[in-house]
């Protein structure tokens, strides 16, 4: 007789899901670090530099409030802070009040943003693919993009990035 009830054996993930929950923990670790690599090398940027940087340059006027960098971002306002700060001394950003509320204050992109973006997404697109999707077929790309879609709407997140 064992000691396992059918309860418990619910809170336990089966050997596939074990094996795949092993492989989101390793590319949730993996994948940042890998492209923080690559565009440190490449454009001298970490990954949160660029992933402003990137937000910015897709929105209207290549402008964004703070608050909503943050969230899409998913960082900290101070530590979104302590990056934009980082990107104003370069001169690829600046801050501006905004001119809908005076109390929030809005990121732009500067002309030599614009360039530093240009200069930095190619090499950052290209690592993408070859990390990410150059071994997968179509159909797997399908699969993965219709998982991912169901975790990102579970985590109540889905429709948060600009999509272009």
């Amino acid at each position: 007789m064992t000691s396992e009830t059918p309860e418990s054996q619910d809170i336990w993930l089966s050997k596939e899901q074990q094996d795949v929950w092993l492989d989101v923990w390793t590319m949730r670790i993996g994948l940042p670090a890998r492209l923080d690599a690559q565009l440190k090398e490449a454009a001298g940027l970490t990954h949160f530099e660029y992933f402003a940087l990137a937000q910015i340059s897709m929105t209207p006027e290549h402008r964004l409030r703070m608050s909503e960098l943050a969230e899409v971002a998913d960082m900290t306002l101070s530590h979104l802070s302590r990056v934009v700060t980082r990107l104003e001394k370069a001169g690829w950003v600046k801050r501006v009040p905004d001119p809908d509320d005076g109390r929030a204050t809005v990121a732009v992109l500067t002309e030599e943003g614009w360039k530093k973006v240009e200069e930095a997404a190619p090499g950052h697109v290209q690592e993408v693919r070859r990390i990410v999707f150059d071994d997968l077929t179509d159909e797997e790309l399908k699969y993965f993009g219709s998982a991912m879609k169901k975790i990102v709407q579970r985590l109540g997140m889905a429709n948060q990035l600009p999509r272009v």
